[in-house]
C-alpha cells in the first residue's frame, strides 16, 4: 500500500529524462524542488485548491444535513410506504454515475448550471449511502429519549436537533469523511460539467500535466502530493472517528 504512495513521492523530485529512464531508479541522482514551483506557475493551481475546496465543504454540509434528516425519518418516523420508500433509495446504490450521467448534463444544461459550482455541488449534497449509514445507527439510539423530549414540548425537529445529532457524532463525522473523500477525489463529473479554467478542481486540473503525445510525469506527480497531502492529514487526525461510525454504524438496526 505504501509503495505507489512512495513512488509519487520520490517521482516528484526527479527530472522529466530521469523519470522516462528504463530501467526506473528509485531515488533521485539529483532532489529538483522546482517541480512543486513549477506546478503553481504552469496552471492556476491555487484556483483549483480554492474550488475542489468549496465543492468539498458544500457537498459535505448538504449530504450531513439532509441525509441526516432522512435518516430521522425512516428510523423514528411512522408514515405509509416507508419501508418501500427506503428500499428506493437504497436501489440508488446500484446505479452507476455513467448511466445517469447523460440525463443529470441534460437537466442542469437546461437550468444553466453549467460550469458553475451549482452543477458540482448541488447533485452531491444527497446520498443513499448517508441515509442508510445515519439511519443504522438513529435506529439504536433508545427511543425514550424521544419520549422524555415530546413530554417536555419538544416538536419532531428538535427531537433530531437537540437528542439524536448531538448522540450521533461517530456516524456523522464518518459520513462527513467519506463524503470529503469522494467530493475531493472527484473527476468525471467536474471533467463534464466544467469547462472554463476557473473552474476546474484538483482532480481535473492535474489531469492537464497529462498530454496526448507525452506526459510530464515529474509534474503530474507532484501535482498528485499536493493533491494528497489534506486527505493524508485528515484521515491521520479523525481515522479513529471514521472507524468508531463505521463500527456502530454497522451494527444498529
Amino acid at each position: 500500500m505504501i509503495i505507489p504512495f512512495l513512488w509519487m513521492v520520490l517521482t516528484s523530485f526527479k527530472t522529466y529524462g530521469e523519470s522516462m529512464q528504463v530501467p526506473p531508479t528509485i531515488l533521485p541522482s539529483e532532489w529538483n524542488f522546482n517541480n512543486y514551483v513549477s506546478v503553481f506557475q504552469s496552471v492556476d493551481f491555487l484556483q483549483y485548491y480554492i474550488n475542489t475546496l468549496i465543492v468539498t465543504v458544500g457537498r459535505t454540509l448538504g449530504q450531513l444535513f439532509l441525509c441526516s434528516l432522512a435518516a430521522f425519518a425512516f428510523a423514528r418516523l411512522e408514515f405509509p410506504g416507508k419501508n418501500i420508500i427506503f428500499l428506493l433509495i437504497l436501489s440508488v446504490l446500484m446505479v452507476p454515475l455513467q448511466v445517469i450521467l447523460i440525463p443529470n448534463f441534460g437537466i442542469l444544461t437546461q437550468f444553466g448550471w453549467v460550469d458553475t459550482f451549482y452543477a458540482l455541488i448541488i447533485p452531491g449534497v444527497f446520498s443513499a449511502f448517508g441515509v442508510f449509514l445515519l439511519r443504522q445507527f438513529f435506529m439504536g439510539i433508545p427511543k425514550e429519549l424521544d419520549d422524555a423530549a415530546k413530554i417536555d414540548g419538544c416538536s419532531y425537529f428538535g427531537i433530531y436537533w437537540r437528542i439524536i445529532l448531538p448522540n450521533a457524532t461517530p456516524a456523522l463525522t464518518a459520513l462527513g469523511i467519506f463524503t470529503i473523500l469522494a467530493a475531493w477525489n472527484d473527476f468525471l463529473w467536474p471533467l463534464v460539467m466544467t469547462n472554463s479554467e476557473g473552474m476546474r478542481v484538483l482532480s481535473v486540473g492535474i489531469s492537464n500535466f497529462q498530454g496526448q503525445y507525452s506526459t510530464d510525469y515529474p509534474l503530474l506527480m507532484a501535482g498528485a502530493v499536493l493533491s494528497t497531502i489534506p486527505m493524508l492529514l485528515m484521515f491521520i487526525f479523525l481515522q479513529k472517528y471514521l472507524l468508531a461510525g463505521i463500527a456502530l454504524g454497522g451494527v444498529r438496526r
